[in-house]
């Protein structure tokens, strides 16, 4: 399995990926991480906060675009680089949200993307935005 190219990658194309976000995501990717925050898995504690009830991790959700990149655009072999992201809305147990990435600038030269990111929600509201930079597989 390998991704595209930059030869087979044209700017303003686009891939996604959706995921129902349950309260198993939230605790295995506590655990893994070791991000035991308690606004994640504490609902009384959560409930005191300004969110009032438990959110999932932010990075949690901005995974997703990782496994855009690594898996359809470009896809298997991709070398991730950089990731800018700003956190725009809390995440709750059991939304469903969908993470895509559109190429903004092809720096064939260098073998490098940038693309636009962006993860929202089931209602069409942006929850995270950001760019990222990788290196697709060469082909």
């Amino acid at each position: 399995m390998k991704g595209l190219s930059i030869e087979q990658i044209e700017v303003g194309q686009s891939a996604s990926f959706t995921k129902t976000i349950t309260e198993t995501d939230v605790y295995l990717f506590a655990g893994i991480s070791g991000d035991l925050n308690p606004a994640h898995i504490n609902e009384s504690f959560a409930k005191s906060t300004m969110f009032k009830g438990r959110i999932v991790h932010g990075m949690l959700c901005s995974s997703l675009i990782s496994t855009v990149l690594g898996m359809y655009l470009p896809g298997p072999g991709t070398i991730y680089l950089k990731q800018d992201l700003k956190f725009l809305a809390p995440v709750r147990f059991n939304d469903t949200i969908t993470a895509s990435c559109t190429v903004k600038e092809k720096i064939a030269e260098k073998n490098r993307l940038i693309l636009e990111c962006k993860v929202i929600n089931q209602d069409g509201v942006e929850v995270i935005s950001g760019e990222a930079a990788v290196m697709p597989p060469k082909g």
